[in-house]
């Protein structure tokens, strides 16, 4: 699925780049480890701002991706648990939508080692929320989920107001000292084709038996070219988490 992931993911906005600059202290030339950097999404933007990437990919088809992609980062494969790099020290070591996926015994614990003393960890997150004028779509879209997929889960996305984000958490380690949060609303617009590409990316999704998975994306795809414009807009709340090592 590297392909598609490459074509279906959303780059990440500017604005949460700016941010982690300014908590982070970054500048051109700083070294900044990435986990979980994908196919580059987010590499690209650290890379074109001038710092010195490198990152730790357990997939090899989307590392390769990834350094197709930006060959300016050192692109390495391997888990992060128990990946060392030949040089620690780093001023800042990133996470765009995968702090989830480390194991939560080590998920501050190595990032903290592995930064110098002043370094920072930024964690974003980018979860589906839902906006009072949103269209009714994605309230309608959930029989869809309930007729393939039933689940007591099975609900709309929530309003930004419910999202949690990992400040209490960062600052319960007590690794990090300056914990500050940003978050920046991204819109996006898909048609029918593009948003099956989407859904087709997510690790649930891909869980799913096939057949079941093929009729859940057949009637959103019909659902989606049944709207107005043949197509469908989400937003997304862009959560910058950033705390920085003790000096």
């Amino acid at each position: 699925m590297a392909e598609l992931y490459d074509r279906a993911r959303p780059e990440y906005p500017g604005a949460t780049f700016d941010d982690l600059a300014e908590l982070a202290g970054l500048r051109p030339g700083s070294r900044v480890l990435e986990i979980g950097p994908g196919t580059g999404k987010a590499t690209a933007e650290l890379a074109r701002r001038g710092y010195a990437v490198t990152g730790i990919e357990l997939s090899p088809h989307l590392a390769e991706i990834a350094r197709r992609n930006v060959p300016l980062a050192e692109i390495e494969v391997g888990d992060f648990e128990s990946w060392e790099p030949r040089e620690p020290g780093f001023d800042a070591v990133t996470v765009f939508n995968a702090f989830h996926w480390i194991a939560p015994e080590i998920r501050y614990a190595k990032p903290a080692r592995l930064l110098r003393p002043g370094g920072a960890l930024g964690v974003v997150g980018a979860p589906h929320v839902l906006l009072p004028q949103d269209d009714p779509f994605w309230a309608g879209v959930q029989e869809d989920y309930d007729a393939v997929v039933p689940h007591p889960d099975n609900r709309p996305p929530p309003p930004p107001d419910e999202i949690e984000g990992w400040t209490a958490d960062w600052r319960a380690s007590g690794l990090f000292e300056h914990v500050e949060e940003r978050s920046h609303l991204m819109t996006l617009t898909y048609t029918a084709d593009e948003y099956i590409a989407l859904l087709g990316t997510f690790s649930d999704n891909l869980a799913l038996p096939t057949a079941d998975r093929e009729e859940l994306f057949r009637r959103i795809h019909a659902r989606i070219a049944a709207q107005p414009d043949g197509t469908v807009t989400k937003h997304q709340l862009v959560v910058l988490t950033v705390g920085c090592r003790p000096k």
